[in-house]
């Protein structure tokens, strides 16, 4: 399987599934205690990004294994490097940037899919829609028009490839629909939508229902409405942030997914047993800053903790996935405080 200083964008709220309007969302400094990335938490950052800035092959690509130059894991990369304050050709981590931007472009294909042919995975719609958030945060920072030409195609197919549903699959291509290919698209949209490209309206309102329908009554989400099923924790933290990327803020749908994501709080021993363990925890640290007050306070602290005591000496985390991508996952799972990308920002 595979979401900056002086660049922000306003965020935008909506209450109802009508409209996707802008409001300032307010100021999560005023909100956040400031202190809870110690010391520790920067040090396994920092060491995180350079390892992670060490592997990127000649080419701009990330990843290792099966996912050797994923669309995915580059773009994942990317956003770990965007969440630190560097930006394209700025900063630290400029220059990786501005190699994995081109990497992702030289594999847009006419119909906007973003792929790379030789890593062959059973759902490229994940890569293309964390390649489409990324390239779209980028584009907001550097209005490159080779860029914007790219990044309007690719947000093109999502929007052309949308379910009768509501929802995405794995292939770009209108069949079925699942949860989690969902959320990659809608946080995309909303990314895209941030940068100033055009959205219908339409296209959003018919995911918000996707979603709705998708929660059960114990707060969490199901994988697909065509198979039913339970909920689980991944599934779940993606479909509160995809009712947070649709612009819905509030409501009975959120509160009870607050409540089911509570249940899930890190703890110590969870990470070598839990199931796209990065995964979810990438679409619940999303979900808890979104929500603020004590869930915030008492998620960010339980994961910074499970995090940091798990990073190998080399700074890298390992993952199934590939351990380029494990590492991503965990540096912006971290460095949510930060505040830097407009779309994590309230």
């Amino acid at each position: 399987m595979l979401s900056v200083t002086g660049c922000s964008v306003a965020g935008l709220s909506l209450k109802t599934s009508t409209a996707w309007a802008a409001e300032p969302m307010g100021d999560p400094a005023l909100d956040f205690p400031p202190d809870l990335m110690t010391p520790r938490t920067h040090t396994a950052i920092e060491k995180g990004l350079k390892f992670l800035a060490s592997k990127q092959q000649e080419d701009g690509g990330f990843g290792s294994g099966g996912y050797a130059r994923s669309p995915g894991v580059t773009a994942l990369a990317g956003m770990a490097m965007l969440s630190s304050g560097s930006t394209p050709g700025r900063g630290p981590y400029g220059r990786a940037l501005d190699k994995a931007i081109d990497f992702l472009l030289e594999h847009v294909e006419e119909s906007g899919f973003i792929n790379y042919s030789p890593v062959i995975t059973h759902g490229p719609m994940y890569g293309h829609g964390f390649a489409t958030l990324f390239l779209a945060e980028c584009y907001g920072m550097t209005r490159r028009n080779d860029l914007r030409t790219k990044l309007s195609k690719a947000v093109q197919l999502i929007i052309n490839t949308q379910n009768s549903e509501g929802g995405w699959r794995y292939q770009p291509q209108r069949e079925d629909a699942d949860i989690s290919v969902t959320i990659c698209q809608i946080m995309a949209l909303r990314a895209a939508r941030n940068a100033g490209l055009y959205v219908p309206v339409e296209t959003i309102n018919r995911c918000v229902e996707y979603v709705k329908k998708c929660q059960i009554t114990d707060g969490g989400f199901i994988y697909q409405l065509s198979q039913g099923g339970t909920s689980a924790f991944p599934r779940s933290a993606a479909g509160v942030v995809a009712l947070h990327s649709a612009g819905i803020y509030d409501g009975p749908e959120l509160e009870r997914g607050y409540q089911y994501l509570l249940e899930n709080l890190p703890k110590g021993d969870e990470l070598s047993r839990e199931t796209h363990y990065f995964y979810g925890h990438y679409y619940a640290v999303q979900a808890m800053w979104q929500a603020g007050g004590n869930y915030w306070t008492r998620w960010y602290p339980a994961i910074r903790e499970a995090l940091v005591a798990r990073q190998q000496e080399t700074g890298a985390w390992q993952d199934p996935i590939c351990v380029e991508y494990g590492t991503a996952m965990a540096t912006i799972i971290l460095q949510m405080p930060n505040n830097y990308l407009p779309i994590f920002q309230r």
